[in-house]
């Protein structure tokens, strides 16, 4: 499970890859549950058929899914990430998913404990060609006892008990869990797709293009 990433914050590099305009307030770098990120969404007037509505668009929301349920915002602490094998059928998921509402997480790196030592050693997860992950998510708009409109998101997650890189981190007594990494070549299809064919994309991202250091530049 991911708590902890590194948002992008290369607006040229944000432009580049995605293909949107960043949101104009930036959010945290260092992102934790309840923290304020960037999000790539599709652009909720994309079909209506005019040429200068772009197809996606970026805003920012809370690091957890706040569900139009919520007293309040604190469930972000439990709601960052969504297990793709329960996302369907959980109270806090299952609008998102079945309005098929997706979302893009731009991020430099994600952090995970490295318990091998017996202790748990931060370490920085990047692709291995230098280049942002695209992490697959799902958004949500909440409206607040004041009336106003908060936006939040999380990052969807498959087992990794196989993978050649993510199985070693977390506690060996858990479950090995990533989160799903997009390919740039299916962003589109992504943020575009059907809940009902949302099963290709939940795939892990090959170990080969990832690259593990410790949080303090060791590889």
């Amino acid at each position: 499970m991911c708590s902890h990433y590194q948002s992008l914050k290369d607006t040229e590099k944000f432009r580049k890859v995605f293909g949107v305009e960043p949101p104009p307030e930036p959010g945290k770098n260092d992102m934790w549950p309840g923290y304020l990120g960037s999000i790539i969404r599709r652009h909720p007037h994309a079909d209506v058929g005019d040429e200068a509505v772009p197809a996606a668009e970026a805003l920012n929301g809370l690091f957890g899914l706040v569900p139009h349920w919520a007293q309040d915002t604190k469930i972000t602490r439990s709601t960052y990430n969504a297990r793709s094998e329960t996302v369907a059928e959980k109270p806090s998921f299952r609008d998102a998913w079945k309005h098929c509402q997706r979302c893009i997480i731009p991020a430099d790196a994600i952090y995970e404990p490295d318990w091998r030592s017996g202790k748990a050693v931060p370490t920085r997860i990047i692709r291995a060609d230098g280049e942002p992950l695209g992490i697959a998510g799902l958004w949500a708009s909440w409206k607040s006892p004041k009336g106003d409109y908060v936006h939040s998101f999380t990052m969807l997650t498959i087992n990794a008990d196989a993978h050649g890189l993510m199985r070693l981190f977390h506690k060996p007594t858990d479950e090995k869990r990533m989160v799903v990494v997009l390919p740039e070549s299916r962003y589109a299809d992504w943020l575009g797709g059907e809940s009902g064919g949302a099963g290709e994309f939940l795939t892990p991202y090959p170990a080969e293009l990832l690259v593990a250091e410790s949080a303090n530049g060791g590889h």
